[in-house]
């Protein structure tokens, strides 16, 4: 599944999932997999009726608009400790914690980054590890988690 058709999905379901006091945190599809999962989040964290309450909504709107050709199983969860930063929102709530950084492609000669998330400067994340700041520009982010204290 494409990017465009990834973000035509969010389009349709964040609202729906924002009215009912959640964020929508991420979303991964996988069709060959027969799989959408949706990962949703709250202030004060996520239960088991959550992730029911919301999966009831939300099938709901995709047996409607039908975004997605095929079979298969809608699950949704809470993003975990290891959570993935996808949205500048997400990098700006975690400064102080750990992360782990991976971009498309070589940006000052790396191209994996782990240490502290110290900030957003738009357009650049920055992560401090050892002695040494890093800016790295959003766009080239390939995938971003948080690292759970051991």
């Amino acid at each position: 599944m494409s990017t465009m058709q990834q973000q035509e999905i969010v389009a349709l379901l964040e609202p729906e999932i924002e009215s009912l006091g959640y964020e929508l945190a991420d979303i991964e599809v996988n069709i060959g997999g027969g799989v959408l999962r949706l990962f949703i989040d709250s202030e004060n964290g996520i239960t088991l009726d959550d992730c029911a309450a919301v999966s009831r909504a939300v099938s709901a709107l995709l047996d409607v608009e039908d975004p997605i050709p095929g079979e298969y199983n809608l699950e949704v969860s809470s993003p975990g400790l290891n959570r993935r930063l996808v949205k500048v929102a997400h990098f700006e709530r975690f400064v102080g914690s750990k992360v782990k950084v991976k971009l498309k492609r070589l940006v000052q000669g790396r191209r994996n980054y782990k240490g502290e998330l110290v900030g957003y400067d738009e357009p650049n994340v920055l992560v401090k590890e050892g002695g040494d700041t890093f800016a790295i520009p959003f766009p080239e982010i390939d995938s971003a988690r948080v690292v759970p204290d051991a």
